[in-house]
């Protein structure tokens, strides 16, 4: 017959059992640790120390780059500085150009300002008719010496006080616009040649030697050295009008 098997032999392998489930935990740590010191390396510090240290190291490290941080922003205020001195160190090197031209410009003194001459007072412009008594001669001398030192022309007016082409003229040169022509430009000098004076028959041959019969007025053009420019009663008169007189007193007055 079976015997029947106790209660005591059934439970012997779990009494055996229960050691080795204690043991397994142990040995997947002995093993974990083994794969930290094959990746990490071997230490000679010990093990509850391993983590503080690194802690401290990370700790080190943050300040150590905030003091580089702080080390590079420190030095970059110098180096943004460094190009305004430069900036500066060669302004103030070169030199200042209104000094430099001042200098130039400058030799021991003040520039005087140029002078200019001042225009000739006008001439003065004889009023209408003919002096019969004058002396021609010392008046035209006169206008000749007064031509060479301002340089205008001397215009010689011969006629008579009874001819009617002669009062036309004077008209015309008593108006404002011809007697400024003719103060700036011209020394005016009026010879009588209707009365019996020879002396002013023979200034009118000397001045318009073609002879003939003359046409009053007879306008003669003279420069300052004496030369005659143009004579009336060669060209023809001008139109005794302002317009006709004034074209011709410009036209030789330069």
């Amino acid at each position: 017959m079976l015997r029947p098997v106790r209660a005591d032999r059934r439970t012997t392998s779990p009494r055996s059992a229960a050691p080795l489930g204690r043991r397994l935990p142990l040995v997947a740590a002995a093993v974990v640790a083994a794969g930290l010191t094959a990746a990490c390396g071997p230490s000679s510090e010990p093990a509850g120390s391993a983590a503080p240290a690194t802690a401290a190291q990370s700790s080190q490290a943050v300040p150590s780059a905030s003091q580089s941080a702080t080390a590079s922003a420190e030095a970059s205020p110098t180096a943004s500085a460094s190009p305004s001195a430069s900036a500066s160190a060669s302004a103030s090197s070169s030199p200042t150009p209104s000094r430099a031209q001042s200098g130039s410009g400058s030799t021991g003194g003040s520039a005087k300002p140029a002078r200019t001459s001042a225009a000739p007072a006008p001439a003065k412009v004889p009023g209408p008719g003919y002096d019969s008594s004058a002396d021609a001669q010392k008046q035209i001398d006169a206008a000749l010496r007064a031509a060479k030192a301002d340089g205008r022309m001397v215009l010689l007016d011969f006629g008579a006080n009874w001819c009617g082409n002669c009062k036309a003229a004077d008209k015309v040169f008593a108006q404002s616009q011809t007697a400024g022509i003719l103060g700036a430009s011209y020394h005016l000098v009026k010879v009588d040649i209707g009365g019996n004076s020879s002396a002013n028959s023979a200034l009118l041959r000397k001045y318009s030697p073609s002879g003939g019969t003359y046409t009053m007025p007879v306008l003669v053009v003279v420069s300052p050295s004496g030369t005659v420019r143009t004579d009336t009663h060669v060209t023809g008169n001008p139109s005794l009008t302002a317009e006709g007189i004034n074209s011709f007193l410009r036209k030789w007055a330069a």
